[in-house]
Parts: C-alpha cells; structure tokens; sequence
C-alpha cells in the first residue's frame, strides 16, 4: 500500500498505523508520542498528542475524514493522504493537547531527574505556550515509594498507562494499575504493596515523564553532566545489553539501550540496572550515539540569537570534589528570556 504524508509518500503493509509509516519516512512529519510504545501491545490512543489529518481516505474512497485521527490507532489505506506538520489544524490541536497535559503538571523540572531526556519537556517546548490560561487548583498528590528502587511522583504523570501494560505484559502477578476515575484518577498500588518483581525497573525506562524515578539516582546528576555508554554483561535473567550512565569513572545510572524515540530495544532485568554499579561488572563497548536530544542538552538549543555580552565569570565550576570540570559559559547560548531579564537589569541600573 502506498501512503503520503506531508508530501513524503512510502509503501507500507497493511496493519500499519499512519504513526508507524511516519517514523518510516522520519525527520519532521512524525507526530508526538506520549503514551504510544511499540514494545507495548495496546499502547496508545490515549494522551491525543499524535493527532494527524487524513486530507484522502483511500483510493477506493477519496472522502477526507472529517475529523482529526489519533495516527498510532489509525491503519493506513492505499492512496491515504495525511497531514501532520504541514497542517495548521493539527499544529493547533496539539497546542491545545499540550495545553491539557499541562494544567495539572507541577514546575518541577529544576528539580526532577527525567529534565533533559523528557518527552513533555520536548512537547511543551515545541508545541506550549509561555504562560497558562488555568487558575483553578491544581491536583496534588504525596510522593509514595511503590517499591524498593521505584518512587512515584503522580503530580508528575499524564495517565499514559506505559507502567501498567509493562506490568502486564512482563510480569504475571501485576500490583498497581489506575485508581478511581476522571480527574481523580491515579497511579497506585493496591492495598499498598510494593511493586517488587525481577523487571519491576522497566516502569521507569517507559515513563515519559519524571513520574516513575530511580531512587538510586534520584538528584545524583544531571543527565546531560553524564556520559552515555553501551555496555554489556553475561547475565541469566535478561540480555544484558545496557547504557551506563558515567561521571567521570562513576557509573551514576543504568538503563535500557534507546532509540530515537525514546523507547528501548530490549526490556532488561533489576540486577543489571540496580546492583551493578561498578565498572567492573560490565564490558564497555563505546559511546552511545544521541539520534534525538532534548531541547535543553548541552549544545542542543538552536535558537538563532545575537550575541550579548553580559559581565559575569568567566567559568563555572560543576560536579563534586572528585571530579570537577570547567565549563566556559560561552558554551550556552543565551536564551531569548535571558535577554530580556539582562536588558530589564540593564534599565533598573
């Protein structure tokens, strides 16, 4: 079957999803993602990110569809048209995706471990608005350790449900699921137990949020202060196929191998990513190669600024005393805020 998004046409087997054919084609044309996961079965249709418009049905039926398809749900037909990107109805529907997903979500990314590697974090700065049009109380709930190296943060999650059908599809006694209904649900164990099994730590490497954390990392670095490296070991539960995070010989954090969209190529077990922390224990085979970075990584702000001067130090110093590193903060481009809080500085002097 032949479909065309965005120009950009490709030859797809039926079954496909017009998300699927997207990320065949690559680069722009493909939509956001926040609750679809390719390793998941059932996964998405749920957070509306992926909204697309279906401009042709078919050959067979040329009828556009009269309303915006959520594209990782959507199969594609011979002959489909579909606008992604070039749509400004889609361009606005996702705003106002973003917008929702954000009503509840706290101002925690100065403080939460997933800033720098977040899907909203990258949606929000593509997609929201610099301030909120919502002046109603926010939902609040408590931190609540959901396991021996979980902690869960649901003032953080969007309701994606990637936990729960990891839960399902790699355990077989799952523990926590989604609580009460609309605004009220949440994320919780039942009768409080502990989400304890062999590939419990998966919850995290799924979680497109900050809302699922290694309490072995919690406020340890910075992603972007870390190294990425894949690495491997003999292991009899799981592959053994890793990433392990370094700072300087350290090894901070370890994670399933990821791709482009953030989503692992193989599900690995707790005793590779929480009881070997040592370099020791695995074999080194190079550095992980970033095909998609957040909008804040280092270096990774492209925002085409004029250059401002701004009296200041010349270097910052980072990291502990073990393993301190100068950064020039020529290094990082000034951001279009910055700008104006030095020029407003400028005026009240």
């Amino acid at each position: 079957m032949k479909v065309t998004i965005d120009g950009h046409s490709i030859e797809v087997e039926p079954g496909t999803t017009i998300l699927q054919a997207a990320r065949m084609i690559g680069g722009e044309v493909v939509p956001p993602a926040m609750c679809y996961y390719s390793k998941l079965k059932g996964s998405g249709g749920k957070c509306r990110c992926c909204l697309v418009e279906v401009a042709k049905g078919s050959e067979a039926d040329p009828r556009p569809m009269p309303k915006l398809m959520a594209s990782c749900v959507t199969g594609c037909m011979d002959g489909m048209e579909v606008n992604s990107k070039s749509s400004p109805r889609v361009q606005e529907a996702r705003k106002s995706v973003t917008e929702f997903l954000l009503i509840n979500h706290p101002l925690d990314c100065p403080v939460c471990d997933q800033a720098g590697e977040c899907d909203l974090q990258n949606l929000s700065f593509e997609h929201g608005k610099s301030e909120t049009r919502f002046i109603e109380e926010k939902r609040t709930f408590e931190p609540e350790n959901i396991g021996p190296n979980i902690q869960l943060h649901m003032n953080r999650c969007i309701l994606c449900y990637r936990c729960v059908m990891v839960a399902d599809q790699l355990t077989d006694d799952r523990v926590h699921g989604v609580m009460d209904r609309g605004d009220h649900s949440n994320i919780s164990t039942c009768i409080s137990k502990a989400v304890d099994n062999e590939f419990s730590g998966n919850m995290i490497d799924v979680c497109p949020v900050g809302a699922l954390t290694d309490k072995t990392f919690r406020f340890k670095s910075r992603v972007w202060f870390s190294k990425p490296y894949n690495a491997h070991r003999d292991c009899p539960t799981c592959s053994g196929k890793t990433t392990v995070w370094m700072f300087g010989d350290e090894i901070q954090r370890v994670t399933g191998r990821k791709d482009e969209y953030h989503e692992v190529d193989e599900f690995i077990c707790n005793g590779c990513r929480f009881d070997h922390k040592e370099v020791k224990d695995w074999i080194i085979e190079g550095p992980r190669a970033f095909e998609k970075d957040s909008v804040i990584n280092q270096n990774k702000y492209n925002r085409k600024l004029e250059k401002v001067e701004i009296a200041t130090e010349s270097h910052i110093l980072i990291g502990r005393e073990e393993d301190r590193k100068k950064i020039s903060m020529a290094e990082f481009p000034l951001t279009e805020e910055d700008i104006i809080n030095q020029k407003s500085l400028g005026n009240n002097g």
